[in-house]
């Protein structure tokens, strides 16, 4: 496998659509790693692009959370709380007792038991909806490759917001 200068994985320029899928996912995950790679807890908090409150850290809790649901929730049908507690189910929430550390390694699980849940299952492979989600979308069910998309386009957003983060709290770009 290619990888980019700083580490993260190319995806193929040529591949079937689950490898291309879970790739392009991979690429996405490492680059919100690489966001907050080599910064403090203070920086991590900071919210750096006023009038907005997004941090960092809020964004890895936040893709916690996101991982969680559409991994656990929707595609394996199970009844689990969120990540950050009912009080924060967004994840966005900081709390001055759990740092950059500890959220990387709860995003990481769920990146892990995402990865396992998903694994072997077909793409068509559907997972049940929230009454409010299908409202949204206009189904009971979302396929794993709906669920796979929407993981990408998540990621790919907010690490959008993350590079202005960054660029704000140290100046990196690029990353």
């Amino acid at each position: 496998m290619a990888l980019t200068p700083d580490g993260r994985p190319i995806p193929p320029p040529h591949a079937d659509e689950r490898a291309m899928l879970e790739s392009w996912l991979e690429f996405q995950r490492a680059t919100l790693a690489r966001k907050v790679a080599g910064l403090d807890d203070r920086q991590v908090r900071r919210a750096a692009v006023p009038p907005s409150t997004m941090t960092l850290l809020g964004l890895v809790q936040h893709l916690a959370e996101v991982e969680r649901n559409w991994c656990q929730r929707v595609f394996a049908g199970r009844d689990v709380p969120p990540v950050y507690g009912a009080d924060n189910e967004d994840g966005y929430r900081l709390d001055p007792a759990h740092g950059l550390a500890e959220a990387l390694a709860r995003w990481r699980a769920e990146v892990e038991l995402g990865r396992e849940l998903t694994a072997g299952a077909s793409l068509d492979a559907a997972g049940p909806l929230s009454g409010q989600a299908s409202a949204l979308v206009g189904s009971e069910t979302v396929s794993l490759r709906w669920i796979l998309v929407h993981l990408i386009e998540e990621y790919a957003r907010h690490n959008g917001h993350a590079d202005l983060l960054r660029e704000c709290t140290d100046g990196v770009t690029g990353v």
